[in-house]
């Protein structure tokens, strides 16, 4: 009967065995993609690098090492220039499979210290050569760049034993130089692995902050949509409760109806009162939970000069001009009234944010059917105030605003040093259906 070895012992003997299957299977998947090392940098001398310092590596350890292998270990030449090569050329691999490269340095690094292990004591260190051992360590950044970390821990191990049981078969024959790769090769794989973690985590946090400026300016753009809707409430609901007084008082207001007409101005009347109730519903949905309702009229044209004057005790300078165009397009919609006051507002305010002491000019013109609108400030001459009143979200509202009423806006910065905000808003007559 066969005696069973612990539950513990059973339990660590399976984990060993599994985690040196998953290193094994590490050392065989190599990472998927073959782009080449650094390959995303913007400047093209970057992504030219790794060749350029593979080639000079190359170029450098290949003779170098031919001539070690042949006047100090008393290799045949061919044979050295063959051994040398196969441990030197990987190096070009490395750029773009760097695994695959460790593999065919590997082989090499194994036939070399076979070939060379029975060589006088003096002739040089064993089982690595010095141009074979700077070679094994130039490939270790390009594994820690490009493979796992648990590869590279796989690598490193293999190293590990590797010259461990080299050391030991030929203990005569060994040196120092063992002890030196393994040092050397798990610095730079321990290092270079950082360097890549570091790398990926800046560049998902840079995707990240990506991901939330679009989302708050998202969320910026429904919230203001959402306001704007608000607003408008206020205009419709006044035309609709018109609608409804005009269609219940007709019966009373003009004799001789017939009873026809009655009733069709009864359904007009319940029509838009139905409307109206539906319109409260849609506001509540809009308005912010627990914001409270503003009960205040919409403002207009009307209130552009009390604006004005609102800005001057801020400390920007403001003057409004309106020419007598504007009068000549009759009395506005009350939806391009608001809009114009919110532009306006909105423009003054950020005058008062970021260039407080400056003069505006706010100047208000037509071309025929088209109302502009224009708020031209100076540079301002003192810091930028926190927190000036507004009621929306800068250039983001007014773009809103403008696109309701199918205009256009521009904005920008003026050659003297200012800003210059411009829109042009198409007005429909009151009653005309907006083209």
């Amino acid at each position: 009967m066969k005696r069973q070895l612990p539950t513990p012992v059973r339990a660590a003997a399976r984990w060993s065995g599994d985690q040196l299957t998953d290193l094994g299977r590490a050392l065989l998947t190599p990472v998927e993609g073959r782009a080449p090392l650094l390959f995303g940098a913007e400047r093209a001398w970057v992504r030219w690098l790794p060749y350029l310092l593979a080639f000079a590596a190359t170029a450098t350890l290949l003779p170098t090492g031919t001539v070690v292998l042949a006047h100090d270990y008393g290799l045949a030449v061919a044979v050295a220039g063959a051994l040398a090569l196969v441990q030197s050329v990987p190096l070009l691999v490395a750029v773009t499979r760097p695994l695959i490269a460790w593999w065919v340095m590997t082989a090499g690094v194994v036939l070399g210290a076979a070939l060379t292990a029975n060589t006088p004591t003096g002739a040089g260190p064993w089982p690595w050569p010095v141009p074979t051992l700077l070679a094994y360590v130039f490939l270790m950044p390009a594994l820690a760049l490009r493979e796992r970390g648990r590869t590279l821990l796989a690598v490193w191990l293999v190293t590990l034993f590797g010259s461990i049981a080299a050391s030991d078969l030929h203990q005569a024959r060994a040196g120092e130089s063992a002890a030196v790769v393994v040092a050397l090769s798990g610095t730079v794989l321990l290092l270079g692995w950082s360097v890549r973690g570091r790398g990926q985590a800046q560049k998902l946090l840079a995707e990240q902050e990506q991901i939330s400026e679009a989302e708050r300016e998202r969320s910026t753009l429904l919230e203001e949509r959402a306001r704007i809707a608000r607003e408008l409430h206020d205009v419709v609901a006044h035309h609709m409760s018109v609608i409804t007084v005009q269609a219940d008082s007709a019966p009373y207001r003009i004799t001789g109806l017939p009873p026809e007409a009655v009733e069709e101005f009864g359904t007009i009347a319940a029509a838009a009162r139905s409307s109206l109730s539906e319109m409260r519903r849609l506001l509540g949905v809009l308005r912010s939970e627990g914001a409270a309702a503003d009960r205040a009229p919409q403002p207009g044209l009307e209130q552009l000069g009390r604006l004005v004057e609102t800005v001057g005790r801020a400390g920007v300078q403001a003057e409004l001009t309106v020419t007598p165009e504007v009068a000549g397009l009759g009395e506005l919609p009350q939806a391009v009234g608001l809009s114009v006051y919110r532009i306006v507002q909105e423009a003054l305010a950020n005058v008062v944010r970021h260039a407080p002491g400056a003069r505006a000019e706010v100047r208000l013109t037509a071309v025929g059917r088209t109302l502009l609108v224009r708020v031209e400030n100076s540079p301002g001459g003192r810091p930028g105030v926190e927190g000036a009143e507004g009621t929306g979200h800068g250039l983001v509202g007014m773009r809103e605003r403008v696109r309701l009423l199918s205009g256009r806006l521009e904005t920008g910065a003026t050659p003297a040093g200012g800003f210059l905000v411009a829109a042009e808003l198409p007005v429909n007559s009151v009653g005309e259906s907006p083209r």
